[in-house]
């Protein structure tokens, strides 16, 4: 008999039932499986270049590719979740995702490749809100916690394993692999969430006082087209900058014009899919903020890291993922728990400090050089990375979902991966850029170096901002060991994330509703 999706409201889910485990199996795959797309192709990218004999710019748009679907079409993939049910848009996605895969493996040249790395993007982007929501709208509260640092830790193995896993199969069966790995894990998700995973979906929003009857969900689809052309149009402006010309500064310009439409078809449209609303949440803002300065920091790193070690350090395509374990071996032990910690100390400590962490180990970074000793100068940074992300990566979705109603969780869910995607998007493109780094730096090991040595601080300096608007904009932390209290502002805020900010007319009718 076909279930019906679940009321909001009613989340029952156990961690400790066999059913809550097999949903968190199904979630993690499911966002393990997009954030491996995004880090499995990096020490994938040399050997990628050489077959194709293409320059800079086109291993970056096979990366950005991705981060560029991924980014724009988040929105509506956590819209169309919260209308037609999580559960069915998810594996749609999951199925989306694995054919994709295929296409990327089997591509005979760089244009088909970059053109089927953007449809894996519009896979990950029916995936990845949908994980999320999953998980707040089917938990019990009192294991939600738990719950979303067991997600986080576990889905983000799949970024962490990605470099190794890559670098295994680029010296062995080749390049094309690190794209065919993900097809079975994708269509796992499959079987699992159709028998395991409560169905769900989001509240309808009502109509403000006296304008009738509740709406249904809508689409927003010039927002999601408008923002997404400005992504692209950004990105392209920055990546071909060096050689660009004219070309390159017009599309400087539409990006500009084009998220400037984008803002306002926001505020007038009758079904927004980025409610202006929603951030009169001042956490909610703030975390955004915060995963904007934090992924741009992350997302350069990972990019130029896994590039160092192969072109300047000499490490194989497998000993360059090798190196990268540290933070796979971290986040398994000890993500599971920021979660929990965060409800009791609140977010601004592990917020504050993790970022800070982060930057320190990308300055220590800056010793690995052509010379570099894997147990003295690449071990040492790459753990205190791997320390700062444990730190900072579940409290930072625990504080987002906490500032939400859980009848927005897909659409905060999807506002903050699109953040976190676009801030990726944009690293990747501008941080050559400004390190001057040219269209073949790749191929020159003295050049990939100095060009290294100048991108660190950078994202270093991107992840010290993250810290200090975590410190000065979440101001209430709880005493140890406490229960959250809880404040009202635009639908629920704990009250260790911020004191109740004031809010509009309408927004408290809104929550009171």
């Amino acid at each position: 008999m076909k279930r019906s999706p679940a009321p909001e409201g009613t989340a029952a889910l156990r961690v400790a039932d066999a059913r809550g485990r097999w949903t968190l199996l199904a979630t993690a795959l499911g966002s393990g499986v997009v954030l491996l797309g995004s880090t499995v192709t990096n020490v994938a990218l040399p050997r990628i270049g050489e077959d194709f004999d293409a320059d800079l710019a086109v291993l970056q748009w096979t990366v950005n590719a991705y981060m560029l679907t991924l980014a724009g079409l988040i929105l509506l993939g956590g819209s169309l979740g919260d209308r037609f049910g999580r559960r069915r848009v998810f594996v749609l996605g999951a199925v989306w995702f694995a054919v994709a895969s295929v296409l990327c493996g089997l591509a005979p040249d760089t244009t088909t490749l970059i053109a089927a790395r953007a449809l894996q993007g519009v896979g990950g982007a029916l995936l990845t809100p949908g994980s999320l929501a999953i998980i707040e709208a089917s938990f019990h509260p009192d294991d939600r916690p738990r719950a979303i640092g067991l997600w986080s830790g576990f889905g983000g193995i799949g970024a962490a394993l990605g470099p190794f896993l890559g670098g295994w199969l680029v010296d062995g069966p080749g390049w094309r692999w690190t794209f065919l790995l993900s097809v079975v894990p994708a269509l796992l998700c499959v079987p699992v969430a159709l028998r395991h995973v409560p169905e769900s979906v989001g509240a309808p929003r009502k109509k403000p006082a006296g304008a009738g009857a509740r709406r249904r969900i809508g689409f927003d689809i010039p927002g999601a087209v408008l923002g997404a052309s400005a992504l692209a149009l950004v990105t392209y402006a920055l990546t071909e900058a060096p050689d660009g010309g004219t070309v390159a500064v017009a599309a400087a310009v539409g990006g500009v014009v084009a998220g400037a439409a984008f803002i306002q078809v926001e505020r007038h449209s009758a079904d927004p899919m980025m409610p202006p609303t929603i951030f009169s949440s001042r956490p909610f803002a703030a975390v955004n903020v915060i995963t904007l300065c934090v992924y741009a920091g992350t997302g350069g790193f990972f990019f130029l890291t896994a590039l160092q070690l192969q072109i300047v350090v000499g490490y194989s395509a497998l000993g360059a993922g090798a190196a990268m374990l540290p933070n796979t071996v971290l986040m398994l032990l000890f993500s599971s728990h920021a979660g929990t910690l965060t409800q009791r100390l609140g977010p601004r400590a592990p917020l504050t400090a993790g970022p800070l962490v982060c930057a320190a180990g990308m300055l220590l970074m800056l010793r690995v050089g052509p010379d570099a000793s894997y147990f003295h100068d690449v071990l040492p940074a790459l753990l205190v990375m791997g320390a700062g992300m444990v730190i900072m990566v579940a409290p930072l979705t625990v504080t987002l979902l906490a500032s939400v109603n859980a009848s927005n969780a897909g659409l905060a869910s999807g506002i903050n991966n699109a953040a976190a995607r676009a801030a990726g998007l944009v690293s990747v493109a501008a941080l050559p850029l400004l390190a001057g780094m040219g269209p073949e730096a790749y191929r020159s090991g003295a050049a990939f170096d100095a060009s290294f040595s100048r991108a660190m601080p950078l994202c270093a300096g991107l992840l010290a901002i993250g810290a200090s608007v975590a410190f000065l904009t979440l101001r209430r932390t709880a005493a140890a060991g406490s229960r959250p209290h809880r404040g009202r502002t635009h639908g629920r805020t704990h009250g260790w994330l911020m004191e109740p900010p004031l809010v509009s007319r309408f927004t408290r009718r809104q929550a009171i509703e």
